[in-house]
């Protein structure tokens, strides 16, 4: 059994065994609970593999794809596929609209409102703007281009994107290995020749899609906490109190889930033809040294699917405002912030670069951090978009110094409670409709995924309070939630 040796009220140490510095675990005794044998085993054996010089384990951690999500690895001399996960850059979004809460108060309202995302929208895998009704048709060479270039101005007038809106992302255009599109271009066209993609064409129609799973999209309410900090902070964001704002979850689609698996199977022939020993004997912890071939591989393939994501999640936001200007004529919106939950990032960690591997962990720069320097969130820190669940509400942080200790990084969420198979086994359908009745928050489905109630997560007041008894971050906003569009068997009322 592993032990947890709390440091703080919120923040604890795990040692691994060996000689390395220990993990960093942040949460309360309550937290601390949560995490079960599993999700510690796999913390450990992620500590221990070759080149990792640092791991953290947020509050939010659980089980996951080789490494727990939930945390973040830090090496300055390795790349790994598992600590970023098979949905390259899932990230979340967050749209603020200039109108007033009171104007969907109505619950007719609201589902016109469903209605017309959904219409634009389409949710669950493998479904594309081929089964929106009023979607947008993506032409293959876009397709192509925006997986070179990201959100570039040139692809973002081919979609109707707002070109300042890429300044409001945490990272609008990612580059190869060698920092260029051009390395790009060349691993694209490989991927082609030899059908990565499986239907290449159907893939880039995913475009301005949700996915199953966890992800959503989600009409909130902003309420910026009552401080002089926050409100100063919520000015730069573009967050406006009392006002509607609409937030959304999603990756990469399957553009990138077939490049991230594209890469577990070529890393494991590598181990296997190599006879190298596996960390923790675990296939999902394969790694690539930084310089070699197959390391350029995988940072190119992470790239055309962070791309992707961030071409996906604009597009999504700007089909939500056509949507809400059906309703509304006449409304306007700007994105807030896009921020990754899913990515490596090469940045300065104890003087020297390395790349910072979030799992399901959100990056948390504070005022004054050296890479904001000269962006609008210099004296503020950038926002932090922390989904929560639909009837506890989502939350915007802002980092504080303290960030430090946890690589300037904090929780992606509130993190699974109970596997899926045990929340469809376990929960009641009836009673997890019933609460969302209670609570006047209007769904697409008929009946809301079992696997996705709030039940099945952990309690994100908790979470929070982790977070900033930790000193890692502090509340800007809470976003409480009057519908959400989910992938399910469409709502007949």
């Amino acid at each position: 059994m592993h032990e947890i040796i709390p440091t703080g009220e919120a923040t604890a140490i795990l040692p691994t065994g060996g000689k390395t510095k220990p993990i960093t675990v942040i949460g309360t005794e309550a937290i601390r609970g949560t995490f079960d044998e599993g999700c510690l085993r796999q913390a450990v054996n992620s500590r221990l593999a070759p080149g990792v010089s640092e791991l953290v384990l947020n509050p939010d951690g659980h089980c996951g794809y080789g490494a727990p999500v939930g945390c973040v690895l830090v090496s300055p001399t390795h790349v790994y596929p598992g600590p970023v996960g098979v949905d390259i850059k899932c990230s979340m979004s967050l749209l603020q609209l200039d109108l007033d809460a009171e104007a969907i108060v109505d619950r007719p309202v609201r589902r016109a409102l469903i209605n017309a995302v959904c219409e634009r929208i389409p949710t669950g895998a493998g479904r594309g703007q081929r089964h929106a009704k009023n979607g947008r048709k993506i032409e293959v060479e876009t397709g192509k281009q925006l997986l070179r270039e990201g959100a570039s101005a040139a692809v973002c007038t081919q979609l109707g994107i707002p070109t300042h809106w890429a300044q409001r992302c945490e990272d609008h255009a990612h580059v190869g290995h060698d920092e260029t599109h051009d390395a790009l271009g060349d691993r694209l066209e490989k991927h082609l020749r030899v059908s990565t993609f499986n239907k290449f064409t159907e893939k880039v129609q995913q475009l301005g899609s949700y996915g199953g799973g966890n992800h959503f999209g989600e009409c909130e309410v902003v309420h910026v906490e009552d401080n002089d900090r926050a409100r100063a902070a919520a000015d730069v964001f573009g967050l406006q109190n009392g006002k509607v704002a609409f937030l959304s979850h999603c990756g990469s689609r399957g553009i990138g889930h077939n490049l991230a698996m594209g890469q577990f199977r070529a890393l494991q022939h590598k181990f296997a033809q190599w006879d190298i020993p596996l960390p923790g004997e675990d296939r999902e912890l394969v790694y690539a040294p930084l310089g070699t071939p197959e390391a350029d591989a995988y940072l190119d393939d992470m790239a055309l699917g962070a791309n992707f994501a961030t071409l996906n999640h604009l597009l999504i936001n700007v089909l939500v405002l056509e949507a809400f200007q059906q309703v509304f004529p006449g409304v306007k919106g700007e994105l807030v912030y896009f921020i990754s939950h899913n990515i490596a990032r090469r940045e300065i960690v104890d003087n020297q670069p390395a790349w910072v591997h979030r799992k399901g962990a959100t990056r948390a720069f504070p005022a004054g951090h050296h890479a904001l320097k000269g962006s609008i969130y210099e004296n503020t820190g950038h926002p932090i978009l922390l989904p929560g669940n639909p009837q506890a509400g989502s939350s915007v942080m802002v980092a504080d110094p303290g960030a430090s200790v946890s690589c300037y990084s904090v929780n992606h969420g509130a993190g699974r409670m109970l596997g899926r198979k045990r929340a469809i086994r376990e929960l009641d359908q009836a009673s997890v409709d019933q609460s969302f009745d209670a609570a006047d928050i209007l769904t697409n489905c008929r009946s809301y995924p079992k696997d996705e109630a709030p039940a099945a997560y952990k309690d994100f007041e908790e979470v929070l309070r982790s977070v900033a008894l930790a000193g890692l971050a502090t509340e800007v906003a809470r976003l409480k939630a009057r519908f959400v569009i989910k992938d399910g068997d469409a709502a007949d009322d």
